[in-house]
């Protein structure tokens, strides 16, 4: 079992706070977004084997089989097949969806055979995985999720009162409901641009004077002024998770984190298609090929069975769950045929003969007996064989 140092992403919409009061330090002024515990090559965990530092990525790509077990290694390949962090939003991330399996893959081939740098800001597939992800909330936690059904966001949209949106308002009322959220959408993306600024303008003008339904969507433009993301925003379900609720995100889904810190499990890779809300690279026919255009509810997960209470998602790449230990309760042996990654978020746990405080997190190799004991929260993020 090994302790790990984590590398802290400083992305400019990362909260100020909310890290360093998790891990109880002093704040430095800047965003701290996220902390990653993983093999990622983009920011591996670091650790120390025989009194040497390394990293885990180093470390798995020397012994495969000896770290996550040969069947682990059967079914994934040679390399941790997840990553799991702390994810601290203070303000909206960009409204994204991620590519399924096949789409990765292709768009992985194509961009290597058009000579696309893997760092380009125009490039699309950072790899060839998809990214399915969960997201755990230790706060209450905003975020928008899927889309609306078409009449309920022609009725919000109209709820407005803004002349330029009843184009979409009327769009959303007159197809059947994939065709109208793929035309609406491809007409917020394709918009001349200053006219779409005037009506992010207006709208969220709007959307802050009626609050409600709206307020969500008030706040987007303060941090992204006449971006079509506003607009397209609003054609999401709005979601609030409470502490320990989870939200499962898969292949083709548009989202966006509002607020909040989670714990957010995925798998291994980055790819990440934009819509919006970014002052980045958005390539709208790429896009286009990805979203998955139908109405979904954010489905909102609590977890499962005492003990070990498990957030159950139907990938096999990751498995989160967590223990609420409460001071004198027995030591909880945990499964050793999976490697593992445990995070404690709360109290004192003892994690073997080690004890972790919050942020702190370890590194178990597959075949390694470990038992959880005295109090605290603690996250287990493993596989599913």
């Amino acid at each position: 079992m090994d302790r790990l140092t984590n590398t802290i992403r400083p992305y400019a919409w990362g909260s100020t706070t909310a890290i360093p009061t998790l891990l109880g330090v002093e704040p430095t002024g800047e965003p701290q977004a996220e902390m990653w515990m993983g093999a990622h090559p983009g920011a591996p965990s670091r650790l120390e084997r025989d009194a040497v530092g390394t990293t885990l990525a180093d470390v798995i790509a020397a012994d495969p089989e000896g770290e996550l077990g040969a069947a682990t290694v059967a079914k994934f390949g040679p390399r941790l097949p997840f990553l799991l962090k702390i994810l601290a939003a203070g303000a909206p991330l960009s409204l994204q969806v991620h590519p399924d399996l096949t789409q990765a893959k292709e768009g992985w081939a194509d961009e290597e055979r058009r000579g696309v740098p893997v760092d380009a800001g125009h490039r699309n597939y950072k790899d060839a995985n998809h990214k399915p992800e969960l997201i755990c909330a230790l706060t209450p936690f905003d975020g928008l999720c899927g889309f609306r059904p078409p009449l309920e966001a022609a009725a919000l949209l109209e709820g407005l009162g803004v002349d330029s949106l009843k184009p979409y308002a009327d769009l959303l009322r007159a197809h059947p409901q994939e065709a109208a959220l793929r035309e609406v959408l491809t007409a917020v993306l394709t918009a001349d641009r200053a006219e779409m600024t005037r009506t992010v303008t207006e709208a969220a003008a709007a959307a802050e004077r009626l609050g409600g339904p709206y307020a969500p969507y008030a706040g987007l433009v303060h941090d992204y002024p006449g971006d079509p993301g506003v607009i397209a925003a609003m054609l999401l379900n709005h979601v609030r998770l409470q502490p320990g609720e989870a939200m499962f995100l898969g292949a083709g889904i548009p989202h966006a984190y509002i607020d909040g810190l989670g714990v957010e499990l995925m798998a291994n890779s980055d790819n990440v298609l934009r819509c919006g809300l970014t002052p980045k690279h958005v390539d709208v026919p790429e896009l286009l090929k990805v979203v998955v255009f139908e109405p979904s509810a954010p489905g909102i997960m609590r977890p499962e069975a005492d003990g070990e209470e498990v957030y159950e998602t139907p990938v096999d790449e990751f498995r989160l769950s967590r223990f609420l230990l409460a001071p004198g309760g027995a030591p909880q042996a945990l499964p050793d045929a999976t490697p593992q990654i445990l995070l404690c978020t709360a109290g004192a746990p003892g994690v073997g003969e080690l004890t972790l405080a919050p942020g702190e997190s370890v590194f178990v190799p597959a075949g390694e007996k470990v038992e959880l004991s005295g109090s605290g929260t603690v996250f287990r993020a493993t596989v599913v064989i």
